[in-house]
């Protein structure tokens, strides 16, 4: 298989990096992720999230992305010290493997602006080029490791039954009170004018502009970027959104698809990307997920590549947690299958598998090597075709998010007895208050459970 060109950006950046430390990375400058309705922002989605300052917007609304923390952070990376939140990419380092610091930096969006960036690090004003932002928290989706936050159908959950009871408790109500309630989309949010002031000016620099959620689908400005688009093509742009793709209405659903067939068909951007997240195959996926009609969400990435035959891919997100492991070999032959159908021309299937980190008692690092030799087996089976290259072809890269995932699961196993017990106790809630059966959906995890059960 030959090498991709994203694994050799990836590899070439790294030399430029460390021509300014063994630690830069040119997501803390180039890429941002806005959680508008608690007002919180991170460089990429592996570093915790934190406040953005309301008291700065008035005159600054970059400060959206230009926070006191994120330039703090800069300062580190520039001297080659390791800002705290970005250990999962020291983590991924420590094991040899190429971590997502080098694989974004290595994207065009990224180091295009590596002079620019070098010349002038700390300026309070930079516009970054991939803005990835969430709206609203509207969600009709309870899935295992998400929260109030970033659903809708959590809060609801929350406020009927208090928090999980796991040690400490989880999801609890008054963590989502004051400074960290959820603003309604009914109400005014500071964070959601600043962000339409900044739009203007922001979007000549963009490149990727992504929309997530809550669903994003239910909000209205989702539809008010998409508005504009129409009226104000960019060339260049790359517009992604990730959804669920089972939204609570078929009307909602055809709303989105012909106004995304629209923008593509009249190529008002250069590509729309559709990021549609799931974890795993069939009711295993379902029950992570709670809300997910699992063969309704394939159903409806095929009619959207049917639909928008042209300028436009998806992406599944597969956020990697121990109940993917079992199921993950039949969510992969799905994709492939996807892409045999529809990638006649062009990739338009494409999947990632970043690590889940939160809650501890998710992670696949709880699981032992019975469950790693599965891993391996999906790893081995990527690998199998190695003829000429196609479409529906496993990339070198795909199966290297896969060795890396191994590697860190590998390194970090523990047989951690309060993960296990928090394990127990939180989908043993689960399974009460929403009439699931842990056991029915994953049968061939019921020795694992009992450990659960008894730690």
């Amino acid at each position: 298989m030959n090498q991709s060109k994203y694994k050799t950006d990836a590899e070439t950046i790294k030399q430029k990096l460390d021509s300014v430390s063994p630690t830069m990375c040119l997501a803390k400058w180039n890429q941002v992720s806005l959680h508008l309705p608690t007002g919180l922002t991170n460089s990429c989605y592996h570093p915790p999230l934190h406040s953005i300052d309301p008291g700065e917007l008035a005159g600054n609304p970059a400060a959206l992305h230009n926070t006191k923390q994120k330039i703090d952070e800069r300062k580190q990376m520039i001297k080659g010290e390791k800002p705290k939140g970005c250990s999962y990419c020291w983590k991924i380092e420590d094991t040899g493997q190429t971590s997502d610091r080098h694989y974004r930096s290595g994207e065009p969006w990224a180091s295009r602006d590596f002079d620019s960036i070098v010349n002038n690090p700390f300026n309070k004003t930079h516009a970054p080029r991939y803005v990835e932002v969430n709206f609203n928290h509207a969600c009709n989706f309870k899935c295992s490791y998400c929260s109030p936050q970033f659903s809708s159908a959590w809060a609801q959950e929350i406020d009927r039954y208090a928090e999980y009871p796991t040690f400490p408790p989880h999801n609890a109500p008054e963590h989502f009170q004051g400074r960290n309630r959820p603003i309604p989309a009914r109400e005014d949010n500071p964070y959601v004018t600043a962000f339409w002031k900044w739009w203007p000016s922001l979007y000549p620099h963009l490149k990727h502009f992504r929309m997530t959620g809550g669903e994003p689908m239910m909000d209205k400005n989702t539809f008010k970027v998409f508005d504009y688009i129409l009226g104000n093509p960019k060339k260049d742009l790359h517009l992604n959104v990730t959804s669920n793709m089972c939204p609570p209405d078929d009307k909602i659903k055809n709303k989105y698809f012909d106004t995304v067939k629209k923008i593509c068909l009249e190529e008002k951007i250069e590509h729309f990307m559709q990021f549609v997240s799931v974890d795993a195959h069939g009711k295993q996926a379902e029950y992570i997920r709670n809300g997910l009609d699992y063969k309704k969400l394939m159903d409806n990435c095929d009619e959207f590549l049917s639909r928008i035959p042209s300028r436009n891919s998806i992406t599944f997100i597969i956020t990697y947690n121990n109940l993917s492991v079992t199921s993950l070999n039949g969510l992969l032959k799905d994709i492939k299958a996807l892409r045999s159908k529809h990638s006649s021309s062009y990739q338009r299937v494409w999947f990632d598998i970043p690590l889940l980190r939160q809650p501890v008692w998710q992670q696949v690092t709880l699981l032992g090597k019975a469950y790693q030799d599965i891993h391996k087996k999906n790893i081995d089976w990527m690998s199998e075709d190695t003829g000429e290259e196609n479409f529906t072809q496993f990339k070198d890269f795909e199966i290297d998010k896969m060795n890396r995932n191994l590697a860190y699961w590998e390194k970090n196993f523990k047989d951690d007895s309060l993960a296990k017990k928090n394990f127990y106790l939180f989908f043993s809630e689960h399974d009460r208050r929403r009439g699931t059966s842990f056991l029915k959906a994953f049968p061939e995890m019921e020795e694992f459970w009992k450990e659960c059960s008894l730690s």
